[in-house]
Formats: C-alpha cells, structure tokens, sequence
C-alpha cells in the first residue's frame, strides 16, 4: 500500500475518532475520542471519554473502544488491529494497548502531561517492535477541540479572562 494511501486512510479513520471526540464534547466530558480498525479498515470498536459520567478513570475512550472490539470479535487479542485515538495515551491505556496485542496505534495530538511519552517507548529497547507508533494525524483538530473545551471550562468556573489564561 502506498503512503498516500495510508495518510488517506489513516485520516478517515482518525476523523471517526474526532466525531467521537465531538461527542464527548457535547457530554461535557474530555474529548477524546477512539476507533478500533480491523485488518481489512472496518471499525470494530469506538469509545470516547466517559469520565465523569460514570466516575471512573477506566472510561477512558481507548478503553471502551477495545472492550467493544473484543465483544465484536469474541477474543481478547487484537493482533492485526490499528487503534486510532485523538490524543497520545496515558500510561494505563498504552499498558492496556500493548497487552491487547494492537500492532499499531496512531494519535492526533500529544500530551506532554498526561500522555506516555510514546516517541521514548517506541525507541526503548524493551517496547522496540512492540507496538508500531505514529503521532500527530489530524493533530490540529484535535488540539484545537481540546482547547476549546478546556477554555469553556474555564469560563464556567470564572477562571478565563479575555486576553490572559491562566496555566
């Protein structure tokens, strides 16, 4: 397959994650939004930021994507599946990632906080081949939902102030 044909494809896929992202924007939650592709690019999983609505850290969209894969599947092992996802992962759902058995996960937008600092993992020598990585498609529309939800965050609580943020 071309690499034309994989930004293509990778790009449509990740624009099914930023609907998702979309999604929960509109449920007040973090917008982050995941696919889960198959080796023949049908999605067989989706999940999106569920934080707040259910109180727990594990429903993140990562998660309730690959726990819909593994349903529409039958099987724990993802092998030959691509997880797309808007955001780099944090550390628990790269684990969750990894022993999922993915070959390969592609992110929009980084996270220099949150996120688990894929570039080091995929160079370290014990994750080397573990896990293919690719950064940054689609990372504009992603960080540009983020920043947005975060600011009318802020407004809600009184925190933003026209002209100045606070960190």
């Amino acid at each position: 397959m071309s690499d034309k044909k994989d930004s293509t494809r990778d790009t449509t896929h990740m624009q099914e994650a930023l609907a998702l992202a979309k999604e929960a924007f509109d449920c007040n939650e973090v917008p982050i939004g995941a696919v889960v592709v198959d080796a023949n690019g049908v999605i067989i999983g989706r999940g999106y930021n569920q934080v707040e609505g259910r109180n727990t850290q594990c429903a993140h969209a990562e998660i309730t994507a690959i726990m819909q894969a593994n349903d529409q599947r039958g099987d724990w092992r993802l092998d030959d599946c691509t997880l797309y996802v808007t955001l780099e992962p944090c550390s628990m759902c790269y684990s969750l990632i990894r022993l999922s058995r993915i070959q390969t996960l592609i992110f929009g937008a980084s996270s220099p906080r949150f996120g688990y600092q894929l570039d080091n993992v995929a160079t370290s020598s014990v994750y080397k081949n573990d896990v293919r990585v690719v950064s940054g498609v689609c990372a504009a529309q992603a960080e540009h939902l983020l920043k947005r939800f975060f600011q009318m965050q802020r407004i809600k609580k009184g925190e933003y102030k026209s002209g100045s943020q606070k960190n």
